[in-house]
């Protein structure tokens, strides 16, 4: 056992077991490696397929969704537009409505002015104030003392010239002087009568 051909061989042995251990496992490693490949091509294959439609498509949504984003923009501006007009419209209705009820209270205002006058008894007009001629109190004291008055008491009636103006309607009450029923005679006269 000592020989160096024995040891020569055993390792050749072994190292032909080994190599074809090697090519073994690199056949399955190739064939593995080969199949890979052939689902990596299928893959980039469909993808060359699939792909530039899908891109195609995604760009299109990107500008649908872009038009989408200018017309709710611009549905948004439109409908703060209604919104600022509606707004208008209210305070110019607010406005209108504030006039209309001025202009109704000064309406019924009028109106029930107008009601009380017609309702009302009219105003009498007053007349200027005329010249009344003097009444007879002052002419019958002055006659009391030149001469005696008569016993019987009259009421003195005193009928307006043409030319003077007629008193004032019911507004002013005439007085009317009655002569004392007994006359003041002076001492001298009454001294005559008696006898």
């Amino acid at each position: 056992m000592n020989t160096p051909f024995f040891w020569l061989g055993i390792s050749i042995l072994l190292v032909a077991i080994s190599l074809v251990a090697l090519l073994t496992v690199a056949i399955f490693t190739l064939q593995e490696l080969a199949r890979a490949a052939r689902s990596a091509e299928k893959l980039l294959d469909t993808l060359n397929q699939e792909l530039p439609a899908t891109l195609r498509d995604l760009r299109l949504t990107g500008q649908d969704l872009s038009g989408l984003t200018d017309e709710v923009a611009g549905s948004v501006q439109s409908a703060r537009s209604v919104v600022e007009q509606v707004d208008k419209g209210l305070t110019e209705a607010k406005v209108h409505a504030q006039k209309a009820q001025v202009t109704t209270r000064s309406l019924f205002a009028g109106a029930s002015a107008a009601l009380k006058v017609l309702a009302g008894k009219p105003r009498r007009r007053r007349r200027p104030p005329t010249r009344r001629p003097p009444t007879q109190a002052t002419a019958s004291s002055a006659s009391r003392t030149a001469q005696p008055a008569p016993k019987t008491s009259q009421k003195s009636n005193h009928v307006p010239a043409a030319s003077e103006p007629s008193p004032a309607p019911s507004s002013t009450v005439e007085t009317v002087v009655e002569p004392d029923a007994t006359p003041v005679i002076p001492a001298s006269e009454d001294a005559e009568i008696t006898s």
